[in-house]
């Protein structure tokens, strides 16, 4: 789940990079009005590394575990919220003219008539940004999710073994309080299961089959 999150994250951040985010008109005072798109590569410049980075997290979450999974999740959340940061922005702020007159790189004398904010891609980009939160947030949930499945997925000798600890203690705890010959109907099923014979005082394994 966690991979599919991760690259719905990158494909919505790279293709957002690949849309115009603004649209830039100014005048130097001598031709006519010039226009420009600001691709989102260029108005959110760390869009495309992050989408890389995301690309490489997919890599690295089939290589490891445990703590090092916690951290990659980490480094993950970090990634969305810078991803996060500009499409909020670009949203529910305004542009700035001098940001946009900078980044369309306009001539000394050259003033921004007007500007104009798209809301596709920076929606866009806030939808990547919150699939890779998403996919953070399984990630640290997912080692957990693995110790539960493996506890119950235990090999069958291992859990007669278990059984067979469990049984032994009990009868132990029985016999101290002298109640060695009062064991529960219970106590003699998860015997057999374990493979021992409660009726066998001194304690020696029931032959298998």
């Amino acid at each position: 789940m966690s991979v599919v999150l991760l690259l719905v994250g990158a494909l919505c951040l790279w293709g957002s990079s690949r849309m115009t985010w603004v649209h830039v008109v100014s005048f130097d005072g001598l031709g006519e009005q010039r226009s420009t798109d600001l691709l989102g590569s260029t108005w959110a410049a760390a869009s495309t590394p992050l989408a890389l980075a995301l690309v490489a997290a997919v890599a690295a979450s089939f290589a490891v575990r445990g703590w090092a999974a916690r951290a990659l999740a980490l480094l993950v959340g970090l990634v969305a919220v810078g991803a996060a940061v500009p499409a909020v922005d670009a949203l529910v702020g305004d542009v700035s003219s001098s940001k946009a007159g900078d980044l369309s790189e306009l001539p000394g004398r050259a003033e921004v008539v007007s500007t104009q904010a798209f809301a596709l891609p920076a929606a866009l980009a806030l939808v990547g940004a919150i699939a890779a939160l998403a996919a953070a947030v399984v990630s640290v949930r997912k080692p957990t999710a693995r110790k539960v499945l493996s506890s119950k997925y235990d090999a069958p000798a291992a859990r007669r073994e278990e059984t067979a600890l469990r049984a032994k203690t009990v009868s132990e705890r029985a016999e101290a309080n002298g109640e060695g010959d009062d064991l529960t109907e219970r106590m003699l099923w998860d015997a057999l299961d374990a493979g021992e014979d409660p009726t066998d005082v001194s304690g020696t394994r029931k032959s298998e089959d």
